[in-house]
Formats: C-alpha cells, structure tokens, sequence
C-alpha cells in the first residue's frame, strides 16, 4: 500500500510500547490468533479417515492458494491447484536478463511489517532470510530527499525535516487520537483485550463507515490547514504519500495503522516469491495420509493445473471445474483465492455459486492501480558523497513528479543493485499505463535529473528496465482491494463467506479465500488469514473438526464475528 504510520508517534508510548506485547494483525474487525492458531501442537484440524485422499480444488497459485493446499495436504486431502500464470500471485519476483541472477526486481509485494505473524509462520517455516527494507527516514535508509514544489530537502531523520512537516506529523496524531482512538486501540490489539477491541470497533465502523478518508482529515480540527493536508498525501511519514488513498474508506486505513502493518517493513533476501515456490516443494515432517516425503509439488507431478475457464455446480452440490485444455473435474469442495473480479469476466461461472449478496458483494469490490519500473545498475553509486555538500549524491526519494516513490536496492558497495526508478498509485499509475518500460524509462530520468541535476543515472545502467502496472495484467486488473465508504457491508459478505452453516445448502462447498476478501488488502498476512479460514470451512464441509485445545476461526465466530451493520 501507499499508505503511511507514524515513524513517531509520542516518545512516551514507545517507551511504553517496549514493555508490552508487540502490536500484531490481530484485528480490529475479527480478533482471532492466526499465530497462535497456526503454532498449536494439536495442529489446525483433521477430517474423518473416509476423506483421506478426497481432492480439493484450490483455484489461484499465490500465496492464499498454496498456504491452503498445503494445510489441506497436511490434512490428508489431495488439494489440486490450478494456477492461470506463476505460483506466487502477487509475490512476483522478477529478474533482468542478462544480469547476475541475483539482481531481483519485487514486482508485487516487496515489504513485509513484523506485525504480519501469521505470515511469518510460514516465512520462517521455509527459511527465508529477510532485511530492513530501505523506506523513507527508516533507521536503515542511509538518506531520505522529500521534493515538493520543485524545492527538496534532504534528511537522514525526521529531525532534519522543515518546521512544517513536523507539524504534519503532529497534526496525524493528533488526528488519529481525537477520531480513532488510536492509543486506546493499539493498546487493546498488543494484550489481545477481544471485547475492548470489539467495544471501539463497533462504535468506530458505524460512525465512520460512509467516510472518506480526506473526509477523516477535513473534520480533524488538527488538519485545518490545506497545506498541511496537501503535505500529508503527498508526502506522509513511513512510505510515501496518502493521496492515492484519500477517496477511500478511512476504515481502510485506520485497520493499517492499528495493526502496525506500515511500520518497520522488511524485505525477503532474494525475493518474496520464494515463500510460495518453497511452500510448493515443502515436504511436511508431520502429514496425515501422504508418505512421508509428499509435497504439492509431487501430488501434482511438478506443475499446478492451467487456467480454470469455468466453474458451475452439478448434481449433488458439486463444483465441476473446467480448465484452459477443456479437462473437467468435478469436487465436493473447492476454495477460490484469486482476485473477486475474476469470476465475473474471466471465468464462466454459474450464477449458482453465490448467494446474490455475494455476488453484489463482488461486483461491487474496489481495487488500486499500481505500476513499477526496476532497473538494475552497476553498484549502489547513491551512497557516493557530493564533495560539495558531504552528502549521498542520491537519496530514496519521495516527490510530487511522475515517480513519486524511488527506493534504491543494494547489497553492498562494489556490487550490481537495482533501483525502482517509480512507485505509483491509482491516478499515477495510469500515467504510466500508455507508455513501453522504455518510454517509462525516459520520463523517470528526466523526472530525477531535475531533483539531481549532477548525478547522471544512465550511465549506472547494466540491463533493460522490468515494469509492471497490475491494472493492465490479465490475471488481477488491479493491485489489491482497497474498500470505498459504505463498502464494509460488502466486505463483510465477503470475509464471513468461510462459515456457511447459515447459507443454503445449495450455495455451500465453495469458499473464498486471497486477500481482496481479507480485511487487511494488500497486505500478505490477510491473504494468510483468509487461508486459514477457508482451510476451516473445507474441513467442516466433508465432516472434520478441531482440537478442542486449538479452536478453529469459525469455532468462535459467533464470539468475535465482523460488527453486522443493519442493511435497512
């Protein structure tokens, strides 16, 4: 996401902050110890010994799709994937050619928070080896330049910052404390407190659920002034600006900050595809069913199933699923993590699936433009100092010019590194959408040669640009879901779609899963979450249960479901 969180909030909560829990993705809207859930010695589930071996589909390779056919393999199900492009989804790690292998570009996600621990579970069940991502003031970023209205200013701290833009940050507490009880809530999230959590939620989502996020700022007396609020989306502290995110739900955001979810990111060494390719191979020490060296990779004999073309229910309540080569199969359960939008243009579906309030739901989802531009060059040349100045020739930069967001990419000096020359959102990203990698090319240099008219980038360059902008990709038409006022009834059909005791039973056997059905879109923790829960419904739909000890998402649902908002 583009959004941002305090790098400061008050030195005395931080203070505070060290002798607590840490804050961690546990809610606000549903409460459940995924970590926890996920850590438990009695496992997350098991079905009766008769459905060993009955076949799942599971349809989307990312990271929702393998986290679920691997539990379901644990499970001893036999999860059959089906993957339209790559395993990974959006945890696309690219590469240049004809450069060192090692030179990555992050396509898609690219910075993980500590407070993702569901995600993390499984980060460091594979062994992934991790780095402090370089974002703008962030303790490990060598220099930060801020360019507004053609002036720059350079800073290795908030400290080396104009008067104005401590204000700004002032202003974002102080707005965030007055109309989202944000001390009040983190406290609640760090010690897991369910019913103070519930309690401010509740009372937050009706008042606040048809505004805006700009809406949020304009009623804050702490953001009166247009220049500050101007300041805030183009700039921000953490990652970047908040503009792109101003029509949006504040709920939206306000579930980003509590959860510390843009704060204190990391970056997987070698790229965050890894995660899911590793998953894929991955063979379980402790599996039901399957020998002992089983993997995904080797129920499905090395590669996930093409593209699913259609999906319908058949007799029985079965959902019958046809490929890209015309094969059908039909199963008694299949779990969807693609992106929503999907089922309405690229794959012939049954009006059948869904309930109409899903499929409303659906129609009605949101998502976020995004595009990017790496290119690899010969070393981390930024860190030369200007003779003049003392300081860092180039610096990650953040600017109200086409690029926006430049964050540079090394592994140490005298080695090859890579820059992503631009980082843009929604109206930005479309920009970008008409021009060739190499058009792009040209504009992001002529962008940065204005704020650093004596660094000549170009001659740095080894390889070709790789760029990507995730509206114009065929298998996602957006980067993530990012919900707009008056969408969290939407969002909720879609989450609770995993507890289907209440749907009729001809619209049971199919669950969503992905992060654009998550609360926390965009973020790969929710695609985790929704993993998880629909691993749930697969298991109660053919007859299985939880430890009592290790209580499932939808075992306590009714005790910290989603605050249901009346539809009249």
């Amino acid at each position: 996401m583009t959004s941002t969180v305090p790098t400061a909030v008050h030195d005395e909560q931080h203070a505070e902050a060290r002798t607590e829990p840490p804050i961690t993705m546990f809610g606000p809207d549903f409460p459940f110890a995924y970590d926890d859930h996920l850590a438990h010695p009695a496992g997350i589930g098991q079905v009766p010994a008769a459905e060993h071996g009955t076949e799942v589909a599971v349809i989307g390779g990312g990271l929702s799709g393998i986290v679920a056919a691997y539990e379901l393999m644990k499970m001893g199900l036999k999860p059959v994937v089906y993957e339209a492009d790559r395993i990974g989804g959006r945890l696309r790690t690219a590469r240049f050619d004809g450069c060192d292998p090692e030179l990555t570009a992050e396509m898609g996600a690219m910075r993980f928070p500590p407070s993702s621990t569901a995600f993390w579970h499984y980060a460091n069940l594979v062994g992934l080896e991790t780095k402090p991502f370089p974002n703008p003031l962030a303790p490990d970023t060598p220099s930060t330049v801020v360019d507004l209205k053609g002036e720059s200013h350079y800073a290795r701290t908030l400290d080396d910052l104009p008067e104005v833009y401590h204000q700004v940050m002032e202003a974002w507490n102080a707005c965030l404390e007055e109309g989202a009880d944000f001390s009040d809530m983190q406290r609640a999230i760090r010690t897991r407190d369910v019913p103070r959590i519930r309690e401010i939620w509740s009372r937050l989502v009706e008042k606040l659920d048809n505004q805006t996020f700009y809406g949020f700022l304009c009623d804050s007396p702490a953001f009166s002034s247009f220049r500050h609020r101007e300041i805030f989306g183009q700039v921000g502290f953490g990652t970047g600006g908040w503009d792109t995110d101003f029509p949006n739900s504040i709920l939206e955001i306000l579930r980003v900050v509590y959860t510390g979810a843009d704060d204190d990111h990391r970056g997987i060494v070698g790229g965050s595809q890894q995660l899911p390719l590793r998953l894929w191979e991955r063979e379980p020490a402790k599996l039901v069913h399957w020998p002992l060296g089983t993997s995904l990779k080797s129920l499905h004999g090395g590669e996930p199933r093409p593209a699913v073309t259609r999906l319908h229910r058949t007799a029985g309540n079965r959902i019958t699923v046809t490929d890209a080569t015309g094969d059908v199969r039909t199963y008694r359960a299949a779990i969807f993590t693609a992106q929503s939008w999907m089922l309405l243009s690229k794959i012939d579906c049954d009006d059948e699936l869904f309930p109409i309030d899903h499929w409303t739901a659906i129609e009605r989802t949101h998502y976020m433009e995004s595009s990017k531009l790496f290119v690899p060059v010969d070393r981390p040349f930024w860190l030369d100092k200007d003779e003049r100045t003392g300081r860092d020739v180039m610096s990650m930069t953040l600017t109200d010019r086409m690029t926006r967001g430049t964050y540079l990419l090394d592994d140490g000096p005298d080695r090859p590194a890579v820059m992503c020359l631009s980082y843009t959102w929604c109206d930005d990203s479309l920009k970008w959408l008409p021009l060739s990698p190499q058009e792009r090319l040209e504009v992001m240099l002529k962008s940065l040669r204005e704020i650093y008219p004596d660094v000549d980038i170009r001659k740095h360059i080894i390889g070709n640009p790789v760029t990507v902008s995730w509206e114009n990709e065929p298998y996602f038409m957006g980067a993530f879901k990012a919900n707009l006022p008056g969408h969290y009834r939407y969002q909720r059909r879609l989450f609770t779609h995993f507890v289907q005791d209440r749907l009729p039973e001809d619209k049971r056997g199919i669950f969503l899963a992905g992060d654009d059905i998550s609360w926390t879109a965009g973020w790969a923790e929710g695609a985790v979450q929704t993993a998880i829960n629909a691993v749930w419904g697969v298991m109660r739909h053919l007859g299985g249960t939880t430890d009592p000890a290790n209580p499932g998402p939808g075992d306590v649902y009714d005790e910290i479901a989603p605050v249901e908002l009346p539809e009249d």
